[in-house]
């Protein structure tokens, strides 16, 4: 123990001392950018202590958003079978390439094109890569961190609507199918529809602007609606259903791999909601860390309650998606509603993920493996709509947006038809577009894998290998 204490103390002394460093260094810079040399010209950019902090949790907030796709790798795993468990941790480690690769190449400027809309409002700057400049790296490009936090932090939520697809279609899609909807979707659907939103667009300069803090719609729904077209066009796992409205559960192999999928999400999102500030204003990152936790906890409580109601046990599948339920829901107002209200959207988005996944399964009959359109899609729309329930926000002397809880200012509530607007027109245009092209994708290059390749397990037909290779797994069923 002793050892163990030595080493922590160096280790705690190093990081101390490289920050006294840096600190040092950072006075050293400032003052020498803000002095000039023997030419009169300033030497270097000059960072103030707010504009660092504010950086650095942006670049933190990040990290924990990468973490996500652990998490969601995690999940989709242990829901699903374990012949299936290589073709899953391998589309979940492809679609982050995809996502980061795609937003640099183009979807960075279709989400958020500044002054250089190729239509006006609605569609994007379609300029190829990624080019700040060098002015973009300055404090004085008027916001609260460099370009290039901005993009890697809105980068890593570009990868996270394919991961939500990738659940949906689980242990029956061709791999190569899969990854090619994925990039198109993700460098086109996504970013267009977004940048109606947080990219200035239409929905943006609504009479009362539609809101969505960190993307119950812009991401989840996203998502999700392209999860619901394309288990439509997929068809379900074979076995799943049978004559007379028999519906056969496919239980997963990993109840301990999906909790633990659950917890790095519900970890990470501290990340996903508290980065959305966009600064370090302590005001409204304590806010959102709060409203974040009750409305997981929340949701919790109502997958709990209704589910042990409904199937008559305590289903740990539902409970788990009744914690991300909560957080779905939330993701669209954690900054503009109070602790209290956090509570009453995640109680209600959990008992809707129990309604969702039980009438999507018996009634719907689409199968749907990790529940992801009930958690991402209907949960989606659930929580921005709730925004136009309970949703407020303050104007300051300027005229600018603040958080509600702001000191001074005058207090303005979201409109729900605003809300409605939103979710609506990004609904109908990412179901029809993923409908779309799943369709094209199904003509040209299949969709299901073979059967035989479906009941033997996409790890040994997709990829040649196993996941747990020298384990024999038995199963109860």
């Amino acid at each position: 123990m002793s050892t163990i204490m030595r080493k922590t103390g160096l280790v705690a002394g190093a990081i101390f001392a490289c920050g006294a460093a840096f600190a040092a260094d950072a006075a050293a810079g400032s003052a020498t950018a803000s002095g000039t040399g023997a030419t009169g010209a300033a030497t270097a950019y000059s960072y103030s202590e707010i504009f660092t902090v504010n950086n650095l949790w942006v670049l933190i907030a990040t990290f924990l958003v990468f973490m996500m796709h652990l998490g969601f790798a995690s999940l989709e795993s242990g829901l699903t079978r374990a012949k299936n468990t290589v073709n899953i941790l391998f589309k979940n480690t492809a679609i982050v390439a995809i996502g980061l690769l795609t937003y640099a190449f183009i979807g960075y400027n279709l989400m958020y094109p500044g002054d250089s809309w190729s239509v006006v409002n609605w569609l994007g700057n379609f300029s190829l890569g990624l080019h700040p400049g060098v002015a973009g790296q300055a404090e004085e490009a008027g916001k609260n961190f460099t370009a290039y936090t901005d993009f890697i932090f809105q980068g890593m939520f570009a990868a996270t609507a394919a991961t939500i697809v990738s659940g949906a279609v689980a242990e029956r899609v061709k791999l190569g199918s899969f990854l090619v909807f994925s990039l198109i979707y993700v460098a086109l659907v996504y970013p267009i529809v977004g940048s109606w939103g947080w990219g200035g667009g239409w929905l943006s300069k609504l009479d009362v602007p539609f809101h969505d803090f960190a993307g119950s719609t812009f991401v989840h729904s996203v998502g999700g609606w392209a999860a619901l077209a394309a288990i439509i066009v997929l068809g379900p796992r074979i076995g799943k259903y049978g004559p007379a409205k028999m519906v056969r559960g496919i239980p997963g192999h990993s109840m301990p791999l999906a909790a633990i999928g659950v917890f790095l999400l519900w970890f990470g999102w501290y990340g996903f909601n508290g980065g959305s500030v966009l600064s370090a204003d302590p005001n409204v990152v304590s806010l959102v860390f709060v409203t974040t936790s009750l409305a997981a906890a929340a949701g919790v409580a109502g997958a709990m309650i209704l589910s042990w109601i409904w199937q008559k046990k305590p289903d740990l599948s539902m409970v788990l998606n009744g914690s991300l339920a909560g957080l779905v829901a939330v993701t669209a107002g954690a900054d503009c509603i109070s602790p209290m209200e956090s509570i009453y959207i995640g109680f209600i988005g959990g008992l809707l993920v129990v309604v969702a996944v039980i009438f999507i399964d018996e009634v719907l009959r689409l199968d749907d493996p990790v529940g992801a359109t009930s958690v991402h899609l209907v949960n989606g729309v659930w929580g921005t709509l709730a925004v136009g329930i309970w949703g407020k926000f303050k104007l300051d002397a300027e005229g600018s947006t603040i958080c509600y809880n702001s000191a001074g200012g005058e207090m303005h509530y979201f409109s729900f038809m605003s809300q409605l607007k939103g979710v609506l027109a990004s609904g109908v245009t990412c179901f029809i577009a993923a409908l779309v092209l799943m369709l094209i994708l199904k003509a040209i290059m299949g969709l299901r894998v073979s059967q035989h390749e479906e009941m033997q397990g996409l790890d040994i037909g997709e990829h040649g290998m196993e996941a747990y290779a020298g384990f024999q797994i038995f199963s109860n069923q």
